[in-house]
């Protein structure tokens, strides 16, 4: 599927896989490993940005996604993330939607969504939420996008 088609459907939270088609090098030639890599990969949809205007031009719709942490001691000391445009040329798919009964923990971020984190439980997000000091965090159940629970409790942090 293409770029656009993530934008449009492909829900926070989700598993990202991209490829550009082409065959893994051996492990033996590291440069190409390295460009084969950042063509071929998998992450974490955490961001969806609309078209940007410009002056001049308009930047087209974007998403990005969270590829990993580099972490020592317990503390994360460099995040991978990488943004894609709707024109991309690569091949995107759904590796795995996240679960209904997952949580969202939601921050907006100049009128985006942005996912901070995303926990098997309400306890475990307001925990995390605790740890790492996100005040104006919002959680948001999957399998209940409408921000409702039992009673018509809106979730916040």
């Amino acid at each position: 599927m293409s770029a656009t088609t993530i934008i449009d459907t492909a829900p926070l939270g989700a598993l990202i896989r991209y490829t550009d088609g082409s065959p893994k090098p051996p492990a033996r030639f590291t440069k190409k490993l390295a460009a084969w890599e950042r063509s071929n990969g998998v992450g974490r949809l955490v961001e969806k940005e609309p078209p940007r205007p410009y002056a001049t031009w308009t930047a087209p719709a974007s998403f990005t996604l969270h590829e990993g942490n580099f972490a020592s001691d317990g503390v994360i000391l460099v995040t991978i993330m990488r943004s894609h445009s709707a024109d991309s040329a690569l091949v995107f798919e759904v590796a795995e939607d996240p679960k209904p009964g997952q949580v969202r923990v939601l921050l907006d971020f100049g009128g985006n969504m942005e996912l901070l984190h995303l926990a098997e439980s309400v306890t475990a997000a307001e925990l995390w939420i605790a740890k790492e000091g996100y005040r104006n965090a919002r959680l948001e159940i999957v399998g209940d996008e409408e921000g409702e629970r039992a009673g018509g409790a809106d979730l916040a942090a």
